[in-house]
């Protein structure tokens, strides 16, 4: 396997393959982009062609091409593996069967449960018809790979053990049952929709009931398993992935059938929730190809309803939310049958959430103080959830034209709602858990170290170094001592290799880092001047309770009267 993670690293950049997933400005002899794995502002994520590997300065996420594709794509690294591959047209030696582990096995029998479906669905005339009636090509079917579970019990199981797969391969795949020591197959006379991972690789399965018996649930999906998570994961996105980035937005629909249909019509940008409720992690799947969603759930829908709290974590992501108006009575799937004009048009048409509901509300409502009620209660937490304060008075002063509504009077019920995904309230203003989060930070000594240490390091590693290390090295031993010196020249090689990429980064040459060096070092100084006359007010404190004799006092009271004219010289020296 390594040849061919070599052959993946000769013909695959790492600028190339991360370029395709984000976009990349040059910085240097660097790329930097906004950060795909954390949610920021300003570019903190940076790819280095000379190093073959990126970095990000705000969230700590590092690696090669191998480890991007495993967090992006959320793939373990065979998963990566082969995507990677199939890009760089590397053909992948099979490894023996006796050597693949167990969470290949669960691939392998559920690929073999799906094509077991397709075969069944050939021959069961009326699950066809059913589909052929919903709008479906036989083109489509056979890109989804829609199959169908016979109204058996041990159908697939029968099945699978004739491949020599066993029931407890099968049952960890959530393919059967296990009940008074007897085993039956999950699905059951069902219309089956393979669920794949982001790379296209079958990890669950959809099933929507045929012939209602008035018991069974109409759509039955996979139980969680060591291979699907369903609040991770999102129908379709397999294949929507490339076209929600080149698009610069996603649809996002209910069900199988109406992500089907959209894809047939040619919106290939569009992701279903399958029935589940929208997570966080759903979100920032999306995200990270595009900021811009479109809902088209149908609004009156329990579905609709349950997700008011997922868009607020996606307002507060810093996505545009729109939500597409649907004609009553139909969904996605049925409107694209009956008149695709009209499905474009609600597209076409989509507005942001907070003016649908703004909308919504006059329209139903006539009662001023049931407007205003309903405002409060319904528009305001979205309001809330939005980061920027400018982007808050916006919406506001919309909604005091339209409503005749004070905009004072919201921003007092705005400051109320405690609604903070990013660690701040309503107002921007930081909460209990922000503060523990910014507490947790490197102290500033530590991160000027840091940047001294990245520094002499990377000069230190090539070969012609244009600053002198060693000079440098005794200087900085002098400002902080020789003990934590020494702790800084033993650093871990995986640390030290991040600072040097730091460096890096920051300085595109060595005559750059020379003059900020100068200015490090001024820095440093100062702090080790302020720790040290902490401590030694602080021992002052400590002596004065425990009432020391007067001549370690006055010695004591010496040291804090030298270090802050030290402190205040040195203030000046800086001016």
């Amino acid at each position: 396997m390594s040849s061919s993670v070599d052959k993946i690293k000769e013909r695959l950049g790492i600028v190339d393959l991360v370029g395709s997933y984000v976009k990349l400005e040059r910085a240097g002899n660097s790329f930097k982009a906004k950060c795909p794995f954390h949610n920021e502002k300003t570019a903190s994520f940076f790819v280095s062609p000379e190093r073959d590997s990126y970095y990000c300065f705000g969230c700590g996420a590092k690696g090669d091409i191998f480890t991007f594709v495993e967090e992006f794509e959320g793939l373990d690294f065979r998963g990566a593996l082969k995507v990677l591959a199939g890009r760089a047209g590397v053909e992948l030696v099979p490894e023996n069967p006796k050597r693949k582990n167990e969470r290949e096995r669960l691939f392998e029998v559920m690929n073999e449960a799906a094509a077991f479906f397709e075969k069944n669905l050939s021959a069961e005339k009326s699950a066809l018809d059913y589909l052929k009636k919903r709008g479906l090509e036989d083109k489509t079917v056979k890109e989804w790979r829609i199959g169908y579970a016979k109204p058996l019990w041990q159908n697939l199981e029968n099945h699978l053990k004739s491949k020599n797969f066993s029931e407890t391969e099968m049952e960890k795949a959530g393919l059967i049952k296990k009940e008074a020591g007897k085993s039956y197959d999950r699905f059951r006379d069902r219309i089956i929709f393979p669920i794949s991972d982001s790379s296209g690789r079958i990890i669950a399965f959809s099933g929507r009931i045929l012939r209602d018996d008035g018991k069974s649930p109409k759509y039955l999906n996979s139980p969680e398993t060591e291979l699907f998570s369903k609040s991770k994961t999102l129908y379709g996105f397999d294949k929507a992935k490339l076209a929600i980035k080149k698009m610069d937005y996603s649809i996002l629909v209910e069900g199988q059938m109406d992500l089907i249909m959209c894809h047939q019509a040619g919106y290939a940008n569009a992701v279903a929730s399958s029935g589940t409720a929208l997570t966080r992690n759903h979100l920032e799947i999306i995200k990270r190809l595009s900021n811009r969603v479109i809902m088209a759930f149908d609004a009156d829908n329990a579905g609709f309803n349950a997700s008011a709290k997922a868009w607020q974590i996606a307002l507060s992501l810093g996505m545009e939310v729109k939500i597409a108006e649907l004609p009553e009575g139909f969904d996605p799937a049925e409107l694209i049958l009956k008149n695709k004009d009209k499905w474009a048009a609600s597209l076409m048409e989509a507005k942001h959430i907070i003016d649908f509901y703004l909308n919504r509300i006059l329209g139903e409502e006539s009662d001023e103080r049931k407007i205003a009620l309903k405002i409060k209660n319904v528009i305001l937490p979205f309001i809330a959830s939005i980061e920027s304060n400018m982007e808050k008075s916006h919406f506001l002063a919309k909604i005091s034209a339209a409503a005749g509504i004070k905009e004072e009077s919201m921003w007092d019920d705005l400051k109320k709602i405690n609604f903070a995904p990013n660690g701040r309230d309503a107002v921007g203003r930081e909460s209990e858990n922000y503060q523990e989060i910014a507490e947790s930070r490197l102290l500033r000594k530590d991160l000027i170290l840091r940047r001294i240490a990245g520094i002499l390091f990377w000069q230190e590693s090539k070969d012609k170094p244009l600053i002198s290390a060693d000079k440098t090295k005794e200087a900085l031993k002098v400002i902080i001592g020789e003990k934590e010196f020494n702790e800084l020249s033993i650093m871990p090689e995986g640390l030290k290799s991040e600072i040097i990429f730091e460096a890096e980064i920051y300085y595109e040459n060595a005559e750059n880092a020379e003059k900020d060096l100068n200015n490090l070092f001024l820095d440093i100084e100062e702090e080790y001047l302020k720790m040290r006359l902490a401590g030694a007010v602080k021992e002052l404190s400590e002596s004065e309770k425990a009432k020391i004799g007067e001549e370690e006092m006055l010695k004591i009271l010496n040291k804090c009267q030298t270090l802050a004219r030290r402190l205040e010289d040195f203030k000046k020296k800086k001016r």
